[in-house]
């Protein structure tokens, strides 16, 4: 069993101060110092919660870290599985346990982030990042539609962290407008511990054109994904669908209802055959989030400028499986000022709690 690879970051001996032991858990970034003796025998533990209630109660930052350590902190043995030890912290509501051998010396650190992380995923991920967004008007004026900020990150980054969440880690950024401001915020993906690369459109190829410039073809299928889009959709599930199906090409789709506000009246000729008040009608629409297998890639090859609905006509024409999968997570498209607001809206109520 293995534990965090830099947890020796962390670790600190009694006689180092309140204020060391802030710089270790911020140097660490797992909030938490491991306090041991000379031998590595592990003697307690700090989290920022514990120098917080240290602090409120009168204990100056120049004082011994030992005085607000837990120094009976809950401990996992070095024979623990990982199942056992995710339990405990499940059951005890924990965050981080040492790992300890027999004798009670520290040899790990487990978290529970590290334990509840999803399965790595290498199907790659390309988010369209290169419209101008004229639509939001002054909005996109100074600032590219994907960094945008929706409650306190950039929708972008929200998506980004998304699919992060769900275990992928290769992704493909399309970029057009403002791609400068967009690379130096994204940088290469290692801020999220991810691998970020650039699709840089010379020119705009739409939605679909700039997968002729990935550096080479995936060897899994991969997402596609709009830019611009608030969403709380289960890309796995939609990733286990789209295998189900033995789809070459998977549009995601929702369901909106469009009531017309008028009596529609059926005629024919000069003959009145019926009047329906107010009519309902549903459709579903492209929600802009795609699941393509590689082999899809050549059809793209010459084409100037194609848009997805483009591809998928070529992919249907040349005899391959489609399918639509229909989702009812939440979701919004950010097209216009209003849905920006909205998305704002939504944000604070529905993601950020």
């Amino acid at each position: 069993m293995t534990s965090v690879d830099n947890w020796r970051l962390v670790v600190m001996q009694p006689t180092a101060t309140i204020m060391e032991a802030m710089t270790v858990i911020d140097r660490g970034a797992m909030r938490v110092a491991l306090v041991v003796d000379k031998r590595y025998r592990l003697l307690g533990v700090v989290t920022d919660g514990d120098i917080r209630r240290g602090l409120l109660s009168g204990v100056a930052l120049a004082e011994s870290v030992v005085k607000v350590m837990c120094d009976r902190p809950f401990v996992a043995n070095i024979e623990d599985s990982q199942e056992k030890i995710l339990s405990l912290m499940t059951a005890k509501t924990i965050e981080h346990i040492p790992i300890v051998d027999s004798a009670g010396l520290l040899v790990g650190l487990k978290t529970l982030r590290e334990l509840a992380r999803p399965r790595q995923k290498d199907n790659w991920v390309v988010l369209m990042a290169g419209g101008l967004g004229s639509r939001l008007g002054t909005l996109t004026k100074e600032c590219p539609k994907p960094l945008l900020k929706v409650g306190s990150k950039p929708i972008l980054e929200l998506i980004l962290e998304s699919y992060i969440a769900s275990g992928y880690h290769r992704f493909f950024l399309s970029v057009n407008y403002k791609k400068d401001m967009i690379k130096e915020h994204f940088g290469d993906g290692s801020k999220w511990g991810v691998s970020i690369d650039y699709l840089e459109e010379e020119e705009r190829l739409g939605t679909a054109g700039s997968l002729a410039l990935l550096p080479e073809s995936p060897t899994e299928p991969f997402f596609v994904m709009n830019g611009d889009l608030l969403t709380r959709i289960n890309f796995n599930d939609l990733l286990d669908f789209h295998n189900q199906q033995e789809s070459s090409a998977t549009l995601c789709v929702r369901k909106i209802e469009q009531t017309i506000p008028y009596g529609v009246v059926e005629v024919d000729r000069q003959q009145l055959v019926a009047i329906e008040e107010k009519p309902t009608h549903s459709y579903f629409v492209n929600a802009g989030i795609y699941l393509l297998n590689p082999e899809v890639i050549p059809y793209l090859s010459g084409a100037a400028n194609s848009d997805m609905p483009d591809l998928f006509r070529q992919i249907i024409d040349k005899g391959h499986e489609t399918a639509a999968f229909p989702f009812f997570d939440y979701w919004l498209d950010i097209g216009q000022q209003g849905d920006f607001y909205q998305a704002c809206q939504d944000y604070q109520e529905l993601f950020s709690c």
